[in-house]
C-alpha cells in the first residue's frame, strides 16, 4: 500500500504511515475510494481520523496522553481451546491477544463493563433505534388496519417487519444482559 501522508491545515505535512496489505484488500480499498471520489490515501486518512475519534481522541491531530505505566508482568497457561478463543476474540477487535487479555482482566478486577465502552454504547443505541423503528412501523400498521390499505407495504409485511425489529431488539437486550451477567458467575464450560 502506498504511504499515507497525514495532513492538517495548521500542521506541516511530514509524517507517513505505511503498512502491507493483501492485493485483494488494496483492490477493495481502491474501489471504495473511487466510489467516494477520493484517493486511496485520502480514504485511509479519513478512516484513521474516524477511528481515532471513536477511540476517544478528540482531535486526531493532537497526540494522545501518555499510556499508564505498567509495572508488573503476568504469565498464565491456557488450554488450547481457551488460547484459540482468546486469539479469535482479540482478532475480532483488532487487538493483540495480550492487550485483549489485559483489558478483560482489568474490566473484571475493576467491575467495569465487560464490553468495550464503545461497543456497549452502540448496542444500547441500537436498542433505542430499533424501538423507534418498531413504534413507527406499529403506527403505519395501525393506519393500514383502520383504512384497509395504505400505499406501500401490506399490513402483513408491516407486522412481519415489526416482529423482526422486536425480535432483534430483544436479542440485543439479551446479549447485553448475558454479557453483564457473565462477569458475575463462575467459569462456564459452554462459552
Amino acid at each position: 500500500m502506498a504511504a499515507v501522508v497525514t495532513r492538517s491545515t495548521v500542521m506541516t505535512v511530514d509524517a507517513f504511515i505505511q503498512c502491507r496489505v493483501t492485493a485483494a484488500m488494496k483492490s477493495a480499498l481502491h474501489a471504495a475510494a473511487v466510489r467516494q471520489q477520493r484517493t486511496d490515501s485520502a480514504l485511509v486518512k479519513r478512516m484513521l481520523e474516524i477511528m481515532l475519534q471513536t477511540a476517544g481522541v478528540s482531535d486526531p491531530h493532537v497526540a494522545p496522553a501518555a499510556q499508564p505505566v505498567r509495572i508488573a508482568r503476568l504469565s498464565v497457561r491456557l488450554t488450547v481451546e481457551d488460547w484459540a478463543l482468546l486469539r479469535e476474540r482479540a482478532a475480532a477487535r483488532y487487538m493483540a491477544s495480550a492487550t485483549y487479555a489485559s483489558t478483560v482482566l482489568r474490566a473484571q478486577l475493576r467491575a467495569l463493563a465487560p464490553l468495550p465502552k464503545e461497543e456497549l454504547l452502540a448496542l444500547k443505541q441500537s436498542i433505542t433505534e430499533l424501538s423507534a423503528i418498531g413504534r413507527n412501523l406499529n403506527q403505519i400498521a395501525r393506519v393500514a388496519n383502520e383504512r384497509g390499505r395504505v400505499n406501500g407495504p401490506s399490513p402483513g409485511e408491516l407486522h412481519a417487519l415489526l416482529n423482526a425489529c422486536g425480535g432483534l431488539r430483544n436479542h440485543v437486550r439479551a446479549l447485553i444482559k448475558a454479557n453483564v451477567t457473565s462477569w458475575t458467575v463462575g467459569h462456564d464450560t459452554h462459552v
